[in-house]
């Protein structure tokens, strides 16, 4: 007798249920890692962060503010020449709502003392990567001088796409919303009372005049991120073109998740000996 064939069920490619998070259930769990991570294992209490104006530091200031309590949160607004006044006015909305610290830090001479000099013919992502560099050492910095840790900004969404700079977003040592899909950090967002102004906007790095996130991908976070959520669960490419999904959008997605893997590792140590750091599988004590 054949047994019968298994087919992958069909879903509605767009169901809001399918990654649908309790919101301020989500909320109290990060608030309580952060303090957990923070302050108990580091004893750490003040938390250091980039405010965009953007959604995603937006989340993360107001998580910031109850885990740390608005005193110890110390928000840095770092524009660059072409950085637009709404994402400063943005910002802002959420530094008066909060009552956190905030200092706006012109990264402008650094970027440009480095591209004026050498560089004048830069192309926009390497200027994007640039200016994600010096706001990293702006924040590592002025952690230092406050005695706080910094706070990571990047959601899921990001950090599988590969949109973000090496070794500069990704460069803080917690992130409370890195597990959080773009579209989970909007439902959050709401909860937490992120200003609408921030909330609705489209996402964009705010780079070039009308550049946006979703443009540059090729597809909307609301298509990605549910495609993200099953790819991660093992789905292949056939089960998922058979569930429902676009044969294109999954190629795409699946091309930048693939295309982008090493971002996501630590760099890879040529292994000479035993006690490799962070290498050796038999060794997980690092010393």
């Amino acid at each position: 007798m054949a047994l019968p064939v298994l087919r992958a069920p069909k879903i509605d490619p767009l169901a809001e249920d399918v990654i649908s998070i309790n919101a301020p259930l989500v909320a109290q769990w990060l608030i309580r890692f952060l303090q957990d991570e923070c302050i108990r294992r580091r004893g750490v209490k003040r938390a250091v962060l980039g405010l965009s104006g953007g959604v995603d530091s937006a989340v993360v200031a107001y998580l910031c503010a109850k885990a740390f309590g608005p005193e110890n949160v110390f928000a840095f607004r770092m524009p660059y020449k072409i950085s637009s006044q709404d994402s400063l006015d943005h910002a802002q909305l959420v530094i008066d709502d909060l009552g956190i610290n905030c200092r706006t830090i012109e990264i402008t001479p650094m970027v440009d003392g480095y591209i004026l000099t050498h560089e004048e013919d830069i192309t926009p992502s390497r200027l994007g990567n640039v200016c994600a560099r010096c706001r990293m050492i702006t924040i590592f910095d002025q952690s230092a001088k406050v005695g706080g840790l910094p706070i990571g900004t990047g959601n899921k969404s990001e950090r599988l796409f590969g949109y973000y700079t090496w070794h500069a977003d990704d460069s803080p040592p917690i992130n409370p919303i890195g597990d959080l899909f773009k579209t989970q950090v909007w439902e959050l967002a709401r909860a937490l009372g992120v200003p609408n102004e921030i909330v609705d906007k489209p996402a964009s790095a705010d780079l070039v005049k009308g550049q946006t996130d979703e443009s540059d991908f090729g597809i909307t976070y609301a298509k990605a991120d549910r495609l993200l959520h099953y790819m991660t669960m093992g789905y292949s490419r056939d089960k998922l073109v058979e569930m429902g999904f676009p044969s294109a959008d999954v190629d795409l997605v699946k091309k930048r998740v693939a295309g982008t893997h090493w971002k996501r590792r630590l760099p890879t140590v040529a292994m000479l000996s035993s006690t490799a750091i962070g290498e050796y599988y038999l060794r997980p004590v690092d010393f």
